[in-house]
């Protein structure tokens, strides 16, 4: 499934809906924008969701400060683990397209609108 189509794109606000609750430590129910999208691997990278600790070598940059020490970081979260949140009531929904003609230059052209299933509301 390296070619699926994914719904979900960069700048999209997305909802956790599986994994460990907030209270046990996890981001289930937690809401966070789209960072970046990994269609080859099916993962979303998004903004305060996964934060992992990463331990990073000591070195120096061009200015001669030092780097390293413990980085604070997100890590991807699979695409099936989160849900588009709905602009109306703020709660997680699927995706539907809708197909609608625009008539440009005397021209009729189909294009596809992403729209929210529990609102009826365009993405």
């Amino acid at each position: 499934m390296a070619n699926a189509k994914m719904k979900i794109k960069k700048g999209d606000l997305v909802q956790v809906i599986s994994g460990r609750s907030q209270k046990n430590g996890g981001d289930r129910g937690k809401q966070g924008k789209v960072i970046a999208v990994y269609p080859e691997t099916q993962r979303v990278l998004v903004e305060g969701i996964n934060r992992v600790t990463k331990h990073v070598k000591a070195g120096a940059t061009a200015r001669g400060t030092r780097t390293g020490g413990l980085v604070h970081t997100e890590a991807a979260i699979h695409v099936s683990n989160v849900a588009i949140v709905d602009p109306e009531s703020k709660k997680p929904t699927r995706i539907k397209t809708r197909v609608e003609s625009v008539e440009r230059n005397g021209r009729t052209k189909a294009s596809r609108v992403r729209v929210a299933v529990k609102s009826d509301k365009d993405l």
